[in-house]
C-alpha cells in the first residue's frame, strides 16, 4: 500500500456545521425494504474537524481471536455514547436523531490511517434488537469507497463517500445486506463517525 498523507482543502476549513435542511440528501433504495440515504457535502468545515479528533481522540487498537490467533484490527476506534461525545459530535447527534425520529445514542468513530485499514464485510449488531434500525456514518478525511452487498448473494452497489458526506442505511439494510469499506491502495487517512440508536423507531 502506498501511504498518502491528508491534504486538507480551503472549502473543509472552517468551523464544522451540518445542513440541518438534509437539502443535497438522496434515497438509494437496495431493494424493496432496504435503503441508503446520501447526502453530499452535509458537513461544512470536515478537515478542521478531521484533524481535532487524529489529535484530541484517545484513539485504540482493538484485538480480535481469529482462528486461534490474536490479531489486531486494521484501523483503530473509539466511542462515546452520544451525551459523553466531544463537540460538535453531540450536537449532530441531535441533528440526525430530529431528522430520522430516532433516538442516536451512541457514537462510534473508526481512523483508517491509510489505505491499508479497513474493515470486512459484515452487518452491524443492531440487527439483533432492531427490526429496522438507521445506521448514520459521516465521513471525514480522504475520499473512500463504501459497498454494499446481498447477504445471500448478489452484486455489490459502491459508492465513493468525501470529507463531510452523510451516508445512512435504513430499512432491512444490516439484516439483508452486508457493507465494508476495502483497502485502497493509493487511500489517504479518514475518520468515519458512526452513530446508532438502541431504542426501536417509534412507528415500527
Amino acid at each position: 500500500m502506498v501511504s498518502v498523507p491528508f491534504q486538507p482543502s480551503l472549502f473543509g476549513l472552517g468551523d464544522p456545521s451540518a445542513d440541518a435542511s438534509f437539502s443535497t440528501m438522496d434515497r438509494v433504495a437496495l431493494d424493496a425494504q432496504s435503503w441508503v440515504d446520501l447526502a453530499p457535502g452535509w458537513l461544512r468545515g470536515p478537515d478542521t474537524l478531521f484533524t481535532t479528533l487524529v489529535e484530541s481522540v484517545p484513539w485504540e487498537q482493538r484485538v480480535r481471536w481469529m482462528y486461534d490467533h490474536r490479531v489486531a484490527e486494521p484501523r483503530l476506534t473509539c466511542g462515546w455514547t452520544s451525551a459523553q461525545a466531544p463537540p460538535p459530535l453531540d450536537g449532530l447527534a441531535c441533528l440526525l436523531s430530529q431528522h430520522y425520529g430516532v433516538a442516536f445514542d451512541s457514537v462510534w468513530a473508526n481512523y483508517y490511517r491509510h489505505g491499508g485499514d479497513s474493515v470486512a464485510w459484515h452487518g452491524d449488531r443492531v440487527r439483533f434488537t432492531l427490526q429496522r434500525p438507521r445506521v448514520a456514518i459521516i465521513s471525514l478525511g480522504s475520499p473512500r469507497r463504501f459497498g454494499l452487498r446481498p447477504r445471500g448473494g448478489g452484486s455489490a452497489q459502491w459508492f465513493t463517500v468525501h470529507g463531510g458526506d452523510l451516508l445512512v442505511m435504513g430499512g432491512r439494510s444490516q439484516h439483508d445486506w452486508l457493507h465494508t469499506v476495502p483497502k485502497a491502495m493509493h487511500g489517504g487517512p479518514r475518520i468515519s463517525v458512526t452513530y446508532r440508536h438502541t431504542e426501536p423507531d417509534p412507528s415500527d
